[in-house]
């Protein structure tokens, strides 16, 4: 078997420096979590803090929305409420489902990593200037939404394909 020379790039690939960008900032929110008081905090929480609604959210969607199983998501939510940050209660609309929901020290933790995600929007903006730093939100914004069109229309195109071959 030959093996296939893998193509060069000329610089770093940008999906590098999204995800070195992502990991910096998670490991912010978490150091930060532990200078202002929540030594309990842990990386894996982050998926929780950044998919949770303030009025609470199904695991399962929390799970879809952070891009993890279910079965994972529902590990950290377990941890978490035995940590005295989340609480379980029945879902009102579901009476079979649980809605996910802070504790009353949960809210004082998401209070805390709120404000720190302010401040640190605060800091890129004068860092960057407001303009710069506005310009690549957008950017990312725009590049999530074109993958996900992508993804859809390439979704779209294989079912057509399936429907024509059955």
């Amino acid at each position: 078997m030959s093996r296939v020379d893998l193509p060069r790039l000329d610089r770093k690939p940008f999906i590098a420096l999204v995800d070195r960008a992502n990991r910096a900032l998670q490991a912010d929110m978490v150091r930060t979590g532990h200078r202002d008081g929540h030594p309990e905090l842990k990386p894996a929480h982050n998926a929780v803090f950044g998919t949770l609604s303030r009025d609470g959210s199904r695991a399962a969607d929390m799970a879809v929305r952070a891009g993890i199983t279910r079965q994972s998501m529902g590990e950290v939510i377990r941890e978490m409420v035995a940590l005295d940050i989340l609480e379980m209660r029945p879902d009102p609309e579901d009476g079979r489902a649980k809605l996910v929901t802070y504790s009353d020290h949960g809210l004082e933790v998401a209070f805390d990593g709120y404000t720190h995600l302010k401040d640190l929007e605060a800091r890129f903006a004068e860092e960057f200037g407001e303009e710069d730093y506005d310009t690549a939100r957008k950017v990312l914004s725009r590049i999530a939404d074109l993958l996900d069109r992508w993804s859809a229309a390439e979704d779209d195109a294989v079912s057509a394909l399936d429907g024509e071959a059955g």
